[in-house]
């Protein structure tokens, strides 16, 4: 069976006054965004990984049984961004000006035995990079979460959100209660 209305360009007003990448016949579809401007765009965000307080200390410290966490963390984090269109369907491939990805363990909005992953991910293009924002803290987190396994099968990670944005359309925001402080 073919489906011919997923392979229609989408036309004016197709994308109805719900979400722009679905069509009023509900299929999904990547948004055109070829007609609008070049801004520079920035997203904020961040990933939460709950653990023990002795685990948060072997992070830091570098002690961990399967070695240093942060530095494979950031790693893991900046590589993830870059591969987002790769990932996500309809994202759109992006030229990734930079990404950074840090980690506070103890400090305002850090409870114990917590480690709060940062990123920001800049561009100069036609859409915003919130999904290579998210992108880089879920993997961050997800790498820390494989190098302390061995020392904690119960650890959580949670709060995986956008913290700001920058840029576009729709102006600049920053999530109320949001600790933006610094984010690159």
């Amino acid at each position: 069976m073919t489906d011919t209305a997923s392979s229609a360009p989408p036309g004016p007003g197709s994308s109805g006054p719900g979400l722009s990448h679905v069509r009023d016949d509900g299929s999904a579809h990547m948004v055109d965004v070829t007609g609008k401007t070049s801004t520079r765009r920035v997203a904020r965000a961040q990933a939460i990984l709950r653990t023990r307080p002795d685990v948060v200390a072997q992070i830091a410290d570098g002690s961990l049984p399967k070695g240093e966490a942060l530095g494979t963390a950031r790693i893991a984090g900046i590589m993830a961004a870059k591969q987002t269109s790769n990932l996500i369907p309809l994202c759109h491939p992006l030229p990734i000006g930079s990404v950074t990805v840090d980690f506070e363990t103890e400090g305002p909005g850090v409870e114990a035995g917590s480690v709060r992953i940062l990123t920001a991910v800049s561009t100069r293009g036609v859409t915003g990079v919130e999904m290579e924002a998210l992108t880089a803290a879920s993997v961050a987190a997800l790498t820390l979460y494989d190098m302390i396994k061995a020392v904690d099968k119960l650890a959580v990670i949670e709060g995986i959100q956008v913290l700001a944005k920058q840029g576009g359309k729709s102006g600049d925001w920053v999530r109320d209660g949001a600790d933006t402080e610094g984010i690159a």
